[in-house]
């Protein structure tokens, strides 16, 4: 597997930010009431993640090692900020809905890990990639719980009516939460399965046919 396939799974699957490592819980709690909220919350993510990995990943050999985490958010909050004048200008109902969690990503954790942890030891399109792959990561497990809450809590998806019969519980906090939990035990349980499945069949002795394929 080359670097950027592993980049890519790591970030989407195996180091999924949200299902793998529960980072950003704050905002996913706060999100996944409804779909709509959700996806957008995490498209945000992606562009500023992607953008802050770049500018990082650019300027790492400029910033000093003793005011690294201040420069990242100085760069992360600057990148926040457009992101806000521009939701707020074009997209107001979703500026609406993120409300005060948009502000909230200048110290968002999934963010400033991948800055310490990735961009700052790696170039500008790995980087890039590792932005792209864990924002979309994110988005996914945000998108797939925001659908599952406004299902069952308001009978939408999406905002459009799909069925009258609701649960109110899973519109609630703790609702958000049961279904947050739910989600982490499934998505670990079946990355645990493909593991062991891989571990399985790389051990697996080799039939006689490939024995004597291989000798030939």
């Amino acid at each position: 597997m080359n670097k950027y396939a592993k980049i890519t799974l790591d970030g989407i699957l195996f180091q999924n930010p949200t299902f793998m490592l529960v980072l950003g819980t704050c905002p996913t709690l706060a999100m996944i009431h409804s779909a709509s909220s959700a996806l957008g919350m995490g498209l945000t993510v992606v562009v500023i993640l992607t953008l802050s990995n770049m500018l990082i990943s650019a300027l790492r050999k400029l910033i000093p090692n003793e005011v690294r985490i201040p420069a990242y958010i100085v760069i992360i909050a600057t990148l926040v900020t457009l992101a806000r004048m521009i939701l707020e200008k074009f997209v107001p109902d979703l500026y609406d809905s993120l409300g005060s969690f948009l502000a909230l990503i200048v110290v968002n954790c999934i963010i400033l890990g991948r800055a310490e942890a990735f961009a700052n030891k790696h170039t500008v399109p790995e980087s890039a990639l590792d932005g792209v792959a864990t924002g979309l990561g994110f988005t996914a497990a945000l998108t797939i719980m925001g659908i599952i809450c406004e299902f069952l809590g308001s009978g939408t998806i999406f905002g459009a009516t799909v069925m009258n019969f609701k649960i109110g519980a899973f519109a609630t906090p703790a609702g958000s939460f049961l279904v947050y939990g739910i989600c982490i035990a499934l998505f670990v349980y079946i990355m645990d399965s493909i593991e062991r499945f891989r571990r399985e069949r790389k051990n697996r002795p080799l039939s006689r046919e490939s024995l004597v394929k291989e000798a030939a």
